[in-house]
């Protein structure tokens, strides 16, 4: 037994010095103090690192096929009239959606940027006691409505009831309504007089569109639009206006949900208007991304970046049209955030890390003032002898 504790003992990498030969001096003790501190920062440090989810990012080939994009919006326009605002959503496979209504919500604003409350039904009430039917009488009692198309039925017993619906069914073949006071239900509805009582206005359209995940755009614009020999316009002479003032300020613009770290770079952005017409156009390059926090959850969202451009009229070129357009591409690299914490055993291996070499160092630093100390005492000694 005590052969094989004497053997254990010759394995001592760290043999002991009797405390009668210790020599403390104060450069050892400044040093001492010195380390310590070191070592306490850099514990604390690499505590924090341990305690606190680091951030992995990766980039890899998006090949996901038939998902949709949603896209987040809210733009207020200080001097556009909500009657006259319109969106529509376009991609490059051939989808449209024209005078987009449903999951969007514009709120009236006044000349100060206050918001409006809703005006009561007796606004734009019909001007004629009875409206005119399609055979072109009044309406008679216990007669069912059925309004004039005038001229744009698409089948014999198409009715248009409102003025949105003559609207509608010029927009599907292509024409413009170029006087609404010539359209009975526009003119009962007050359609004019209602864009005359909104002048001066401005509005805050916000909400959401899901669209195919492909390249596209969506604008904002006066008027509804249609398609006229292929070509994407707006039907402005209705609203007997020589210009429009498009200036905007875009309150918050995303692609997909939150994740934490985001950056939208188009939030706040202003634009004020200075020529009597203006086309305001944002490129927008989407990016894929995947979130993935500690506790496993996943949040598949897009960062987007953006330049901007601005086209106005010009001697000897057509107007260009009204609008705000956001063109928008999709990169096929994805990036993927994945948060995870430290490993415990990473962390002892920093710690341990930090105390032997703070220990080791000092040790360096203060043998070499030590024996610096001496060689100097050494040779002052020598020269007073000589």
């Amino acid at each position: 037994m005590d052969n094989i504790i004497s053997k254990l003992r010759n394995l001592d990498a760290y043999p002991k010095i009797n405390e009668d030969f210790y020599s403390r001096t104060l450069s050892g003790g400044v040093i001492t103090l010195a380390s310590s501190v070191v070592m306490l920062l850099l514990f604390i440090s690499e505590l924090r690192l341990y305690l606190h989810a680091v951030t992995e990012t990766k980039l890899v080939v998006d090949t996901s096929r038939g998902e949709t994009l949603r896209i987040n919006f809210d733009v207020t326009f200080p001097a556009l009239p909500c009657s006259l605002l319109s969106l529509d959503a376009m991609d490059i496979s051939g989808e449209q959606h024209l005078d987009v209504k449903h999951d969007i919500i514009k709120k009236r604003l006044d000349s100060h940027g206050n918001a409006i409350e809703a005006r009561p039904d007796g606004i734009g009430a019909p001007k004629l006691e009875k409206p005119l039917q399609k055979h072109g009488g009044r309406l008679e009692h216990n007669e069912t409505y059925c309004g004039s198309c005038y001229g744009a039925e698409s089948a014999d017993d198409d009715c248009c009831n409102s003025c949105e619906d003559v609207r509608e069914a010029y927009r599907k073949k292509g024409w413009a309504v170029s006087n609404p006071d010539l359209i009975d239900q526009c003119k009962r509805e007050g359609f004019l007089q209602r864009i005359k009582d909104e002048d001066g206005e401005g509005c805050n359209i916000y909400g959401f569109l899901e669209v195919n995940k492909v390249a596209g755009n969506f604008h904002f614009a006066p008027g509804k639009s249609f398609q006229q020999s292929n070509v994407h316009v707006h039907d402005v002479l209705a609203f007997q206006k020589d210009s429009f003032n498009i200036s905007h300020k875009i309150n918050r613009l995303s692609f997909g949900e939150y994740f934490p770290g985001v950056v939208n770079p188009l939030d706040s952005v202003q634009w004020m208007q200075e020529t009597p017409s203006a086309t305001y156009q944002y490129f927008i390059k989407v990016v894929p991304t995947v979130y993935k926090d500690v506790s496993g959850n996943t949040i598949q969202s897009n960062q987007f970046s953006v330049t901007e451009h601005v086209r106005t009229a010009e001697v000897g070129r057509l107007q260009s049209l009204p609008a705000v357009f956001f063109f928008y591409d999709l990169s096929p690299i994805k990036v993927t955030f994945t948060e995870e914490h430290v490993s415990f055993l990473h962390f002892l291996t920093n710690v341990c890390a930090i105390v032997g070499g703070v220990f080791t160092v000092s040790g360096i630093l203060d043998s070499f003032i030590y024996h610096g100390q001496k060689v100097i005492k050494k040779k002052m000694e020598l020269g007073k002898f000589s």
